[in-house]
C-alpha cells in the first residue's frame, strides 16, 4: 500500500472517486483506453501504473472480457448442480461463444443456471424463455423462500419509511457514546465471516481523533453459495441505510460508503432508490442540532472476491490495485484516504436498528453466551426448500436442514458451509451441530457467512478441491507468494492426480497447506487449508487413491 497513492486519491474525495472514474470509463467497451488511463493519472496526479494495474485486475475490465456481453455463473452452487454446461450450449445459439465471461457467483444458488445478460441477472430460464430473452429483454422475479424459526430482526418488515427513521430522534437524543454503548452491550459480532465484536471496532475509531471518518458497508458478498446480504438489499434496504446513519453517529463519520458487487446489479438499483427516497421524505441530507452530517456514496464494484478482505476494499475505492494491505495500522485507525473507517458487511449493520430500539441487552439475550443475536441462513438449490432463513444462533442444524430446508432433493454427503473458506462439514456431523460460532469452531469448522453448499453424493470431492484451489489462485491479490504461487501449485497437483496416474505426496502436500496457512497475509490464502484438511480428515476413503500410502511415501 502507498500511504501516497491514498492522499491522493483522497484529494478530490468520493464525489470525485478514482475507482468511479475508471469504471465509467469502460461502460463503453467493457475495458478502458488506454488514453482514459493516461488521462485519469495525470488528473489525479498518479502513475501511468496505478489506473492500468487497477483496471486491468477486475473481471468487468479486464482486457480480455472486451466485448462480453453475458457473464455465466461458476460458483461452486452451480458446479455441484451441473446446470452450467448446458446453460452454456442454450446461450450459445443465440451469442457466439466469444461473447460469454464467467462470473464467479451471482447470488442466485437457490435454482442455478445463472448468468447476468445487459445488466440483468437470471437463472433457471428454460429454453422458450432464454429464446424470448434475446428477442425481448425483460427482468426476472427472484424466487425464493424466505422464513424464520424464533426471534426474528433482520426479516422484519420496516413499514412506512417515516415512522421507521423516527428511531433517528431517540438516537441524536443520546450522546454517540451512549449509542456506541447499546451497541458494545448487544456483544454483535461481524456477520461477514471473522465474527469479531463490532463493539471493538466501533470503539476504536471513535477513539481515533480525525476531522473525517468513514462507514463503509462492504457488500461485495462473493462467498458462493450466500445471498444474505442481497436479500437485505433488495428486500430490507432502509434497515441497512438506518444502520449506517447509527453506526456513523457512534463513531463520528460524516460518510456512508456502500461498495455494491458488480455481480448484483439489481442491489445497486434497489439501494439508488432508498437513497432518493430519503431525500423525497426529507431524512436526507442529514443535519442533526449538534453538528452530525451524513451523505451516503454508492460505489460499484467491478468484480472481485478479493475485495471482501476490508484493505483489499479499501485500496480498490481509491483507484489502487486491490491488494491486501499489512495491518497494523487497523482501517479503524486508518483506513480510506489514511483516515479512520470502519468496514462491516451488510447484516452486521443492519442488525443496529434493532440494538438501537430494544437496547443491546434486549439483543444480547437471544442467540447464546458468546453468538448472541440472529443469523440469516442461505439455503441452495439441493434443498426441497431453498431459501432465506433467520434463526436465533445456537439453533440446531438439524431443524435448519430438515425443519425450515425440508431435507434434500438427492442424497448429499457433505456441506460446505460459509463460502470457499469455511468447514467443510460430513453431513452426518452436520446433524450433530448448532450454529453458531463456538460450535463450530469446536468442532474444527468455520461459520463464516452461514452460506450452505451442498455437495452430492455423485459429485467427485478431488473435483470439489481442485476447484477451490482454482478459485483462490483466480482470486488472488497476488502480493503475498503463499497465496498466489500456493493455490496454483495445489491446483497443478490435485489436476494431476485426476488425468494421470500420478500420486500426491501427502508431506508435501501438508507442507503445501501449511504455507498458505502460516505465510499468507489475509484469509483467501491462510483460510484456504480448512475445508482441506476436513475433506483429507474425514473423506479419506473417497480421497486416498488420489494420494501416495504412508509405505510409498
Amino acid at each position: 500500500m502507498s500511504k501516497n497513492l491514498s492522499f491522493l486519491s483522497g484529494r478530490k474525495g468520493l464525489e470525485n472517486n478514482l475507482f468511479d472514474r475508471i469504471g465509467q470509463s469502460s461502460e463503453e467497451t467493457g475495458t478502458p483506453s488506454a488514453e482514459d488511463l493516461k488521462k485519469l493519472a495525470d488528473e489525479f496526479l498518479v502513475g501511468d501504473a496505478t489506473t492500468l494495474g487497477a483496471a486491468t485486475f477486475y473481471d468487468f475490465m479486464k482486457p480480455e472480457n472486451k466485448g462480453k456481453e453475458i457473464y455465466i455463473c461458476n460458483g461452486s452452487t452451480c458446479m455441484c448442480a451441473g446446470t452450467q454446461d448446458s446453460l452454456k450450449e442454450e446461450l450459445e445459439k443465440h451469442v457466439s461463444p466469444d461473447k460469454i465471461g464467467h462470473m464467479t457467483c451471482l447470488g442466485r444458488c437457490h435454482e442455478n443456471s445463472a448468468f447476468q445478460y445487459k445488466g440483468s441477472n437470471y437463472s433457471n430460464l428454460s429454453k422458450s424463455e432464454i429464446k424470448e430473452l434475446f428477442s425481448q429483454s425483460f427482468r426476472q422475479k427472484d424466487r425464493y423462500k424466505v422464513g424464520s424459526l424464533g426471534q426474528t430482526i433482520l426479516t422484519n418488515s420496516t413499514g412506512d419509511l417515516k415512522s421507521y427513521y423516527s428511531l433517528l430522534d431517540k438516537i441524536f437524543s443520546l450522546t454517540p457514546h451512549e449509542v456506541l454503548d447499546e451497541i458494545k452491550r448487544s456483544e454483535l459480532k461481524g456477520r461477514g465471516g471473522a465474527g469479531f465484536p463490532m463493539g471493538i471496532k466501533l470503539d476504536t475509531c471513535e477513539k481515533t481523533v480525525s476531522d473525517t471518518k468513514f462507514i463503509i458497508c462492504n457488500a461485495d458478498e462473493g462467498d458462493p453459495g450466500a445471498y444474505t446480504d442481497r436479500y437485505i438489499m433488495e428486500e430490507r434496504p432502509h434497515s441497512l441505510l438506518l444502520g449506517m446513519i447509527i453506526t456513523g453517529y457512534a463513531v463520528g463519520a460524516q460518510w456512508g460508503v456502500l461498495y455494491i458487487r458488480g455481480e448484483y446489479p439489481e442491489s445497486t438499483v434497489i439501494i439508488e432508490k432508498a437513497i432518493k427516497d430519503l431525500y423525497d421524505n426529507g431524512v436526507l441530507p442529514l443535519k442533526n442540532d449538534k453538528g452530525f452530517t451524513y451523505q451516503f456514496k454508492i460505489i460499484k464494484a467491478q468484480g472481485a472476491y478479493i475485495c471482501g478482505e476490508e484493505t483489499a476494499l479499501i485500496n480498490s475505492i481509491e483507484g489502487q490495485r486491490p491488494e491486501v494491505r499489512i495491518r497494523p495500522p487497523f482501517p479503524a485507525v486508518e483506513g480510506l484516504f489514511n483516515k479512520p473507517t470502519i468496514v462491516n458487511n451488510v447484516e452486521t449493520l443492519a442488525n443496529t436498528p434493532y440494538i438501537l430500539t430494544n437496547g443491546g441487552e434486549a439483543f444480547k439475550a437471544i442467540g447464546t453466551d458468546f453468538s448472541t443475536g440472529t443469523k440469516l441462513v442461505s439455503l441452495d438449490s439441493f434443498f426441497n426448500n431453498p431459501g432465506i432463513y433467520e434463526v436465533e444462533m445456537g439453533t440446531s442444524m438439524k431443524i435448519i436442514l430438515d425443519d425450515l430446508g425440508g431435507g434434500f432433493k438427492e442424497n448429499v454427503k457433505a456441506l460446505h458451509i460459509g463460502g470457499p473458506l469455511g468447514g467443510l462439514v460430513p453431513i452426518e456431523k452436520a446433524y450433530e451441530m448448532t450454529l453458531d460460532y463456538e460450535t463450530f469452531k469446536n468442532n474444527g469448522f468455520l461459520l463464516g457467512h452461514a452460506s450452505i453448499v451442498s455437495i452430492p453424493e455423485t459429485f467427485p470431492l478431488i473435483k470439489y478441491l481442485h476447484h477451490l484451489f482454482e478459485f483462490t489462485s483466480f482470486e488472488s491479490c497476488g502480493k503475498c507468494f503463499p497465496c498466489r504461487l500456493g493455490a496454483k501449485r495445489g491446483a497443478e497437483l490435485i489436476d494431476r492426480s485426476i488425468n494421470s496416474d500420478y500420486k500426491i505426496d501427502p508431506e508435501l502436500f501438508d507442507d503445501l497447506l501449511d504455507t498458505l496457512e502460516q505465510g499468507s497475509l489475509c484469509a483467501l490464502g491462510g483460510g484456504l487449508p480448512l475445508p482441506v484438511k476436513n475433506a483429507l480428515q474425514y473423506f479419506d476413503n473417497e480421497l486416498n487413491r488420489y494420494f501416495e500410502s504412508k509405505q510409498e511415501a
